[in-house]
């Protein structure tokens, strides 16, 4: 009764073929994004914006990015966190050489430089695949760190080894360091999710998604029926890395402002995204955006309820939101180990039935 796609007609194919047919979905898209756009700007303030709303659009970009890479083309990757510092470091020299450039260009060259730095990391898994890539890609995060430590020159020979954002605006507007106002900040982001969501949505829905896919679920009848492995395997780095290289840029210029690469772009940080895309489900776009806002705003409601509720204190509070936060990974992973898209999947088949019985 809530949720039909019964007398919803399609008399085209174009029609058939839009992102979302169904008129719900589509008119709950739009409703999101007017309230994305239209109301939360007008509210956002510091805290909601550092706590939640900013980090929560970040780590959906780079979950989406790992999860074209991991759950469409099926190359498991554990150097996300190495990947997300190339685009900060990029993005670094980028904004210090060329002080003329603007934010956009800044983020969306920095992209392109992680990509390259992904096709060329991502060359082993033409070779190897499984456990032993986890392996090669674990091993490049560790280099990337360690090359960002060790080479002056990517930190413009700083005696402390950390980078700091210059400010940056535009249209008058401070979108970078310390006078940037919360909702600049925020519709930034926004921005360039909305951008690399409909990009993502379509090359996973287009003729690359399915080579991804065929190579994901049988590489050797992928490769018999005409899909070039080659091909398929680098342009999945590719995309996923220039995804996860704009998070990262973000992270550092618009999130963070100053960044030691062992701290902001260590393994935890390669962890922290592949848990996002396995509790919001693996394949899923959704589930992507999903499992960012489980492992980003759940800590923050269970630290502000043990703290300012219970009254405890921080230091409890935080060892008590990592057993908490790690026994409902378990826990979901037990009750349904394809994520909360399958989940929201289940309940809309549910509600295509209601109030009849399933």
């Amino acid at each position: 009764m809530f949720y039909r796609e019964a007398g919803d007609f399609k008399t085209s194919y174009a029609e058939d073929n839009q992102t979302f047919p169904i008129k719900f979905d589509r008119f709950r898209y739009y409703a999101v994004l007017l309230v994305a756009l239209g109301v939360i700007p007008f509210f956002i303030n510091d805290y909601w914006a550092n706590a939640l709303l900013i980090p929560f659009l970040i780590y959906a970009i780079a979950a989406i990015g790992l999860n074209i890479l991991t759950g469409y083309c099926g190359q498991v990757s554990l150097g996300t966190g190495g990947f997300m510092a190339v685009g900060a470091y990029a993005s670094y020299k980028l904004m210090t050489a060329f002080p003329w450039m603007d934010m956009v260009s800044v983020t969306l060259l920095a992209g392109l430089i992680t990509a390259m730095v992904g096709v060329a990391f991502g060359l082993p898994s033409l070779r190897i695949k499984g456990f032993y890539l986890a392996v090669a890609t674990l091993a490049a995060q560790f280099f990337l760190v360690w090359m960002f430590n060790k080479v002056p020159w990517f930190y413009n020979y700083s005696a402390s080894g950390q980078i700091s954002a210059p400010e940056r605006t535009m249209f008058g507007l401070a979108v970078t360091g310390p006078n940037a106002d919360a909702w600049v900040r925020y519709l930034f982001c926004l921005f360039f999710v909305f951008v690399l969501a409909w990009l993502a949505r379509n090359l996973t829905r287009g003729s690359i998604g399915r080579q991804w896919m065929a190579i994901r679920d049988m590489d050797i009848a992928a490769e018999i029926i005409g899909v070039n492995p080659l091909k398929a395997k680098l342009t999945a780095f590719a995309v996923s890395s220039f995804f996860v290289g704009i998070a990262g840029g973000l992270l550092f210029t618009v999130y963070l402002g100053a960044v030691e690469v062992g701290e902001a772009f260590g393994i935890t940080k390669s962890f922290l995204v592949l848990f996002m895309i396995i509790i919001g489900g693996l394949g899923s776009l959704f589930g992507s955006f999903a499992g960012a806002a489980f492992m980003v705003l759940l800590p923050v409601v269970l630290r502000n309820f043990m703290t300012g509720t219970l009254g405890w204190e921080s230091t409890i509070a935080t060892h008590f939101e990592f057993v908490i936060v790690g026994g409902l990974i378990m826990f979901f992973l037990i009750v349904e180990p394809h994520g909360l898209a399958r989940l929201w999947q289940l309940t809309k088949e549910k509600l295509r039935l209601w109030p009849f019985p399933h």
